[in-house]
């Protein structure tokens, strides 16, 4: 009795052991899967971010913000949890299958048989109802893909919205595009529930005739009756794993998918990026830039600059007029190399830009937009943009942007919170940090594209007789309507139909006949 009662207490004690042990190793299974997907899903963002850095501005323009936030969140999301929770059960579900059918064939080799190949039959029929799933995840996918881009463009949008009472109209949309994602997503996931459940009900067609034939064989054959329990328990332990196995090709679709979508991001065209050669900014003290014969278009059916001719003389101030389409900001963005011109050649201190490079050309330039970008952040971190200034020298940049009175009146001064997109500052003030923020960077070469359209006349004149020492020895190009901003320039060009019309100075052209006369002839007669 005492040897019995022994038995059962280390037959307990064993099966305790084994069950700490296989919680504990399923703990460490679920770590090293953890920590591989997030160590992948970390990796992979880093490489998409990296690529955003070089992604052409043409791409940007046709793709949406939205649609390539969708790759950074919601694929790598789901292989995330492919890698991590189903890759996983997979293992260990192939592992336990393998496992299980050794032990069947030893025990039995010919109901052992029976049921390895009825397991491909099963795997085969359930991809050909998987391809259909797979077309219905892809179809979800890019109904969210629409979705997220519409909600980004809608909050971009939402002060203007509101302004022009269209706001409803807009919410409305996206609901409609949710509804959608409800649609596909209900359609997805009842059908690949739906395929799954038909997978593992012919695979129980398949266990029931496997106990059929082993009930025959324990009538005709050797096989006993404690046998034919063995191997119905043993195949009653494989049920669960197979069934994993058969639902992990529609995890496998949808990551599938999620990474082709990733490539194709990966695989899109790149800024071209020339490596510099030569260091032209060597010996100068400012930046000549000569264009010849420039030409450059969006798309095949219209250039937008026909063989545009011009100089920007170092330690100038150089301004381009013309009408709205003329190629004004297009030939900015070809100097900041946004775009690549179709052919000609852009030389930077008499040295072709290719060899220059335009990071290097970048560094030596700053750019101050009518509608400058800001952080939601500080006063600071829009001024500095992470770099190390003290506070002497950002009082000093605001104060030759006319915005420390401002500041100074600001709740916390250069530590008050701006809003997104710098919502609590008005449109003048905005322009003035984004100016404040160029002077700090202390470029050679300055590109001012409407960059005081949103300030009084008392404002801008003030601006600009602070700016005339700063600006003085570094060249300039501006870009503006207001008679005020073009008429300081050394020499002014004017834009027609991606050409320059006419050059000179303002006095020079406000006296010649043309499109100059035109547009400014009217306020010089005013002044006078």
């Amino acid at each position: 009795m005492a040897t019995a009662t022994a038995y059962i207490l280390l037959v307990l004690l064993f099966v305790i052991v084994m069950r700490v042990a296989s919680q504990a190793l399923n703990i460490l299974q679920s770590r090293q899967f953890t920590l591989v997907a997030k160590d992948m899903t970390y990796n992979l963002r880093k490489m998409m971010i990296d690529k955003l850095g070089r992604i052409s501005m043409r791409q940007y323009e046709e793709r949406g913000s939205g649609g390539i936030t969708s790759h950074l969140v919601t694929d790598v999301e789901t292989i995330d949890k492919f890698v991590g929770d189903t890759l996983s059960r997979f293992l260990i579900g192939l592992l336990t299958v393998i496992g299980t059918a050794a032990i069947l064939l030893w025990l039995n080799w010919q109901l052992g048989l029976f049921i390895l190949l009825v397991n491909p039959i099963v795997v085969y029929a359930s991809k050909l109802m998987g391809n259909r799933v797979k077309n219905l995840k892809k179809m979800e996918n890019q109904a969210f893909e629409r979705f997220q881009q519409r909600l980004v463009e809608t909050l971009d949008g939402i002060y203007q919205l509101r302004a022009a009472n269209r706001e409803r109209d807009f919410l409305n949309q996206l609901k409609d595009s949710a509804d959608n994602i409800r649609h596909d997503a209900d359609k997805y996931a009842w059908q690949s529930e739906a395929a799954g459940r038909i997978s593992f009900l012919m695979f129980l067609v398949g266990f029931e005739l496997f106990r059929a034939m082993a009930m025959i064989m324990v009538l005709f054959s050797d096989l006993t009756v404690g046998q034919m329990f063995a191997v119905f328990g043993y195949l009653w332990f494989m049920l669960g794993p197979v069934q994993e196995l058969l639902g992990i090709q529609f995890a496998w679709y949808s990551a599938s998918a999620a990474m082709q979508r990733l490539n194709t991001l990966l695989s899109i065209e790149e800024e071209v990026r020339p490596v510099q050669t030569v260091d032209p900014f060597k010996g100068h003290s400012a930046i000549d830039i000569t264009l010849q014969d420039i030409h450059f278009s969006y798309d095949e059916d219209k250039e937008v600059l026909r063989g545009l001719n011009l100089a920007i003389p170092a330690g100038k101030r150089v301004a381009l007029v013309g009408s709205s389409g003329g190629g004004k900001s297009t030939l900015i963005q070809l100097l900041l190399g946004i775009y690549q011109k179709d052919r000609g050649d852009i030389l930077i201190n008499g040295h072709p830009i290719e060899a220059v490079s335009y990071e290097a050309l970048r560094e030596k330039m700053a750019v101050v937009l009518q509608h400058p970008v800001l952080f939601n952040d500080t006063m600071r971190h829009n001024l500095t943009l992470g770099k190390a200034f003290t506070d002497e020298q950002l009082w000093q940049a605001l104060d030759i942007a006319q915005m420390s009175d401002v500041t100074q009146r600001l709740t916390d001064g250069l530590d008050t919170e701006i809003g997104r997109q710098g919502i609590k500052l008005s449109g003048g003030q905005r322009q003035r940090l984004a100016i404040a923020r160029m002077v700090l960077a202390n470029p050679e070469f300055v590109i001012l594209d409407e960059a005081t359209s949103a300030l009084d006349t008392a404002t801008e004149a003030a601006l600009h007789m602070a700016l005339n020492q700063f600006l003085a020895n570094r060249t300039t190009l501006i870009v503006a309507h207001r008679l005020s901003a073009v008429k300081q320039a050394d020499v002014i060009y004017v834009l027609e139909d991606g050409q320059v019309s006419q050059s000179g100075t303002h006095h020079e052209l406000v006296n010649t006949a043309g499109l100059y006369q035109t547009l400014y002839g009217r306020y010089s007669l005013q002044t006078l």
